[in-house]
């Protein structure tokens, strides 16, 4: 009988040893296998970073306007709170033209941006030009005009003087819309108030103003009457002042489509609208580094032409406030 031993044989060793290689290479992957895995991989990552970052940009943009809308809000609230509380002064009427000058105080002044205001000592003299940005898919355009305002009120035994003005000749921050507010006793004239307004703007004294918000390119505000009737050209702004209708009303020629006036006296507006315009914050932000330092936007081409290819990302705000403190009797 003969043996075989299967440790020394040749033949069995060479079958174990084949059998068992080829059990090995059956289980793994090859070059080209571990090559397009790696591959979709690479592929898989990628697309999930592109929905991961566009899903970030959406939540930041969402952020953003929500943070426009709530600052937007905010400041049409205050302003229009501080319209609500005008009140007539009660002074001398403005009628006579040439002689005696007014000097009651104004209840309502507003006044379009052709020279925003007088240039404040160190400034250069410019003329003022509005935004105009043209509407996407048709041939029109809007005006994002900026006026400045101040607004009578009383507060018990005290006269309040509140204004508004939006710095077009600052490159940054980018028109920053500035409050300013100050009181003085009932006994003594209220114009002094718009006295202080108007010392504060002519010197740039924006410090002693309260900063509302930047990026704001639109502000305008409408005066109505009692039948609901714009109050602009309309109402012969080129008359003699005894011949206004409504009296103690002073009108300015209209630019840009609006017009500016003057309530002194027992004369004040029915109603007020107010209509406010802000860029959004990624669009302020990209419009600032374009800047030139020290140069307003008019005078730099390049935040210019920017500015004006923006028109869908400013957001508009438009409220109409009712003047509850209103005497009839000025309007026939």
């Amino acid at each position: 009988m003969i043996t075989i031993n299967p440790v020394t044989s040749d033949k069995c060793q060479v079958t174990r040893t084949d059998a068992h290689a080829n059990r090995v290479t059956r289980a793994a992957f090859s070059m080209v296998e571990l090559l397009v895995a790696m591959t979709l991989l690479s592929l898989i990552v990628l697309a999930l970073m592109a929905v991961f970052s566009s899903t970030q940009q959406a939540f930041r943009a969402s952020v953003t306007q929500t943070g426009i809308l709530e600052g937007g809000r905010a400041a049409m609230d205050m302003i229009a709170s501080d319209l609500r509380a005008m009140t007539p002064s009660g002074g001398q009427s403005n009628y006579i033209y040439g002689g005696v000058l007014n000097s009651g105080a104004m209840n309502l002044f507003v006044t379009n941006n052709d020279n925003q205001y007088p240039p404040y000592p160190g400034s250069a003299t410019t003329k003022y030009i509005p935004l105009k940005q043209p509407l996407p898919g048709t041939s029109a355009s809007r005006t994002n005009l900026l006026q400045w305002f101040f607004v009578l009120g009383r507060v018990n035994t005290k006269w309040t003087g509140t204004g508004y003005i939006v710095n077009s000749a600052t490159n940054s921050p980018l028109y920053p819309l500035y409050r300013f507010y100050a009181e003085t006793n009932i006994s003594a004239p209220p114009v002094t108030l718009f006295q202080l307004f108007q010392n504060d703007i002519y010197y740039g004294q924006w410090t002693n103003m309260s900063h509302v918000m930047d990026g704001v390119v639109h502000l305008v505000v409408r005066a109505y009457d009692a039948n609901g009737y714009w109050l602009t050209n309309e109402y012969r702004y080129y008359t003699p002042y005894s011949q206004i209708n409504p009296p103690n009303v002073w009108f300015s020629p209209p630019e840009w489509g609006e017009v500016g006036y003057h309530f002194y006296s027992n004369s004040v507006p029915a109603s007020v609208e107010v209509q406010l315009g802000v860029l959004e914050d990624r669009t302020l932000q990209r419009a600032e580094s374009l800047g030139i330092v020290g140069q307003p936007p008019p005078d730099d081409p390049a935040q210019w032409a920017y500015l004006q290819g923006q028109s869908g990302h400013v957001q508009l705000f438009r409220q109409r406030v009712t003047i509850p403190n209103l005497d009839p009797s000025v309007y026939p």
